[in-house]
């Protein structure tokens, strides 16, 4: 069983570890942070510098390894293996945009839900109803593949469009923060699945 939440007081000496990883008293490993960017060093930022974040996981990979354990008390030698699970799904979590920002909205109590049609642009409620009788038509034996090409390239640009809004959602995030940033990033987030959603469908159907 992983342990995730960090005590307030070191479990080998009983003194406050005062570190995410490591008590500054007795250099015992402590458990893992819940929180992945802690865990990293970094701050709940949207927009990292991914050569950065590779860094402090490789550094993090060494400290951490399992190897460097194996002679010490066994509750350390299985925190090893915590921290390692920990640091490997964190860095996975926070290197991908679309993660780190489901990540930090499920940090904020904004969990990812269903598809609610209040989030979906007006224009593609039209786009919906005309790729689903483009499908049945090819289905049937219809000659439907160009329109099928022609929704393709437009959902791909508009998956492009909702990726450069993000981009504005996460700045403003990072910049003032609050309630409003992160119900626009989650609004966004759902347009966009919607939109990747359609554009897989076309994409399965062409080939």
């Amino acid at each position: 069983m992983i342990l995730t939440e960090s005590s307030a007081a070191c479990w080998n000496c009983g003194r406050p570890p005062d570190s995410v990883h490591f008590c500054r008293h007795c250099q015992s490993l402590q458990p893992p942070a819940v929180d992945r960017f802690a865990y990293l060093g970094l701050e709940q930022k949207l927009r990292i510098d991914r050569a950065d974040l590779e860094n402090r996981f490789y550094e993090l990979s060494r400290r951490l390894h399992p190897d460097r354990y194996f002679q010490r008390p066994e509750r350390e030698r299985q925190l090893s293996l915590d921290a390692t699970a920990v640091l490997n799904d964190a860095y996975r979590t926070l290197k991908d945009p679309v993660a780190r920002a489901e990540y930090l909205l499920g940090l904020h109590g904004i969990k990812k839900g269903e598809q609610k049609s209040l989030n979906v642009p007006p224009e593609l409620l039209e786009e919906v109803f005309e790729l689903n009788v483009t499908l049945e038509e090819m289905r049937s034996g219809a000659a439907a593949r160009p329109q099928l090409e022609t929704a393709r390239v437009k959902f791909e640009r508009m998956l492009h469009e909702v990726d450069q809004a993000l981009e504005g959602c996460f700045a403003r995030w990072d910049q003032d923060g609050g309630l409003q940033a992160l119900e626009s990033i989650h609004g966004a987030l759902n347009r966009r699945n919607y939109i990747r959603n359609l554009l897989r469908d076309v994409t399965a159907a062409l080939s």
